[in-house]
């Protein structure tokens, strides 16, 4: 038997997923916002878990810094959804009004820029108001009326005059509530005006099709929201109740309104019980 003499490998080579320098830099922009949003929503998910294990004990403390914390990733999340709510109803708004025109229009590079944007929105009105809310004296009381730190239920615990802090809080609500939601509207006001003039029943059908699980988010989010912060202070009981609406029970229904209406996850869904059903059977191919 013939023997070659061959270097023993102490590393490995990997080739990657291109050899283009651009595809690589587009990659790791692209890559790199996916982990951070991963890294995100890893931090959410701890203070979840936080907040559960808070159900179960009857004394609930939390630090100042975990509270800060959890007041300014909370924040960060719910007003980023604000922002790109509005950017989604834009994309209704091209899709159905322009649909000619939708590609040229909604290039990468532009939903590239309005989600960037709206991180970037949702980034800036949350240290605002965490910087707004967590700057006042808080001495004596420390029991929040609350399952988690949000503003409104820590602002009645200072022991100074809020009025500054609220102004501020209810501009930045007006800001990140009220005018995505006035651009919501103006948007679908194009889209059902076009859906009338539409002459094909099976057109408009498809047109609302599109726009109703984006819209019962809306109205879910956006409603909670706004009566939290933008209505007059309301009982502690109804302020938790609808605290629990818009933290937990919306984002819940998100992946069922929003992902059970495509076509795509129907039939994946559809294809993955037809498989399982022989098994269930005892019957093997």
């Amino acid at each position: 038997m013939t023997q070659t003499n061959q270097t023993q490998v102490t590393e490995f080579l990997l080739l990657g997923l291109s050899d283009d320098p651009h595809t690589q830099q587009l990659l790791f922009i692209l890559f790199l916002g996916v982990y951070l949003v991963t890294v995100l929503g890893n931090l959410l998910l701890m203070s979840l878990v936080q907040a559960l294990a808070h159900l179960l004990s009857r004394k609930k403390p939390i630090s100042f810094t975990r509270c800060a914390a959890q007041l300014l990733l909370f924040l960060i999340f719910g007003c980023t959804q604000c922002a790109l709510l509005a950017v989604m109803s834009y994309d209704r708004y091209v899709a159905i009004c322009n649909p000619l025109h939708y590609p040229s229009i909604m290039t990468w590079r532009v939903c590239a820029r309005l989600a960037a944007g709206s991180w970037v929105i949702g980034v800036l009105v949350s240290l605002v108001d965490t910087t707004f809310t967590l700057k006042l004296p808080y001495q004596g009381c420390n029991s929040i009326a609350h399952f988690f730190c949000e503003a409104p239920a820590l602002l009645i615990l200072a022991s100074t005059d809020t009025r500054t802090s609220e102004m501020v809080i209810f501009l930045m609500g007006v800001m990140i509530l009220l005018i995505p939601v006035s651009l919501i509207l103006i948007s679908y006001g194009c889209i059902i005006e076009t859906v009338v003039m539409m002459k094909s029943t099976d057109g408009r059908l498809k047109a609302f099709s599109t726009c109703g699980s984006h819209l019962m988010v809306v109205i879910l989010f956006y409603g909670s929201a706004i009566i939290t912060y933008m209505t007059p202070k309301s009982s502690e009981e109804q302020e938790k109740l609808v605290s629990v609406f818009y933290a937990m029970v919306t984002p819940m229904l998100d992946p069922l309104i929003y992902s059970l209406r495509n076509r795509d996850v129907k039939a994946a869904l559809r294809k993955v019980a037809t498989r399982n059903i022989p098994c269930r059977l005892g019957i093997f191919h």
